[in-house]
């Protein structure tokens, strides 16, 4: 791979732009994400401290909303401090490291959601389709090898971006169009050829993907049990288990999908309704996720 005179491999800083052609209610946009945030952070924190101090609620469908809220933690602070930094303070020189770390988390968390809303998917064909044989199924010891294997699968698909970034050289401007470092935006400032990022990127993206068709076919097979059902009333009561759980998924994957497809096929989207989109990625899904499974028909609801 032959370099460019005026390159090097790890430039100092980069320049995050917020989100460039509404530079001038950078101030206004901030109060809005703001909320958003504290809802996240207050939402979440209500929720793992009542499945933690409520004994009814330590069963396998609340441990996987306590992961499930852990990493909305996780990805809400790793975004919305340097977004607010960038509207308000234009805090928006960023290190290399710093850059990078925000990457790898942010890739980490989205991705470590992804297979828990897998595994809540698992948890409710078991709850419905296998009632009998629930606790059977998802013991303590099945709970910790999901989480394993989430963080696991996790690490497999973020560890490579970072080692691939780091092999880049980078050289002219270091400025990222964007309000937080992301994998793609970073490799775009490279002057070398970028393929094993992007076929890397097409990968991860086949696992989401594949993740979107697990979780389907979770819901077809609960959808044939709940329509053997006898009666409406039974059929409900069963829909109604899983109902917050699927406006969880939405929350996660529309924003994520409406993402992808306008970066990849609207060319000619204005690039702040790109950057506008794939804000709403990371920070909808943190916020929404208390709301919606607190104000679900479950017991947390009775205790919060």
């Amino acid at each position: 791979m032959s370099m460019p005179n005026n390159a090097h491999f790890h430039p100092s800083s980069f320049l995050l732009m917020g989100i460039p052609g509404l530079e001038d209610v950078h101030i206004w946009n901030g109060f809005p994400f703001l909320f958003v945030y504290l809802v996240a952070l207050l939402g979440n924190a209500v929720v793992l401290f009542v499945i933690q101090t409520e004994n009814s609620l330590h069963e396998p469908m609340y441990y996987f909303l306590a992961m499930l809220d852990s990493i909305d933690l996780g990805l809400s602070t790793a975004t919305f401090p340097k977004m607010l930094g960038i509207f308000w303070f234009s805090l928006k020189d960023m290190s290399f490291e710093g850059c990078l770390s925000q990457m790898f988390f942010i890739h980490f968390f989205t991705a470590m959601e992804s297979i828990v809303l897998v595994a809540m998917a698992f948890d409710r064909y078991i709850a419905i389709c296998k009632a009998l044989r629930y606790t059977m199924i998802l013991t303590s010891k099945i709970i910790s090898i999901i989480a394993r294997i989430a963080i696991l699968r996790s690490l497999y698909v973020v560890l490579p971006l970072v080692f691939l970034i780091l092999r880049l050289p980078f050289c002219g401007h270091h400025i990222i169009p964007h309000t937080y470092c992301e994998h793609m935006g970073i490799a775009h400032l490279a002057c070398a050829s970028i393929r094993m990022n992007i076929m890397f990127g097409l990968g991860n993206i086949s696992l989401l993907l594949l993740d979107v068709l697990l979780i389907a076919l979770s819901y077809v097979k609960i959808l044939c049990a709940v329509f053997c059902l006898p009666s409406w009333e039974a059929r409900l009561k069963a829909l109604n288990t899983g109902g917050s759980h699927v406006d969880v998924i939405l929350a996660f994957f529309t924003p994520a999908f409406f993402s992808f497809l306008t970066d990849r096929f609207g060319h000619h989207i204005p690039r702040y309704v790109h950057i506008f989109l794939a804000n709403l990625y990371v920070v909808v899904p943190p916020a929404l996720n208390p709301v919606i499974m607190g104000s679900g028909p479950s017991r947390l609801e009775s205790q919060s």
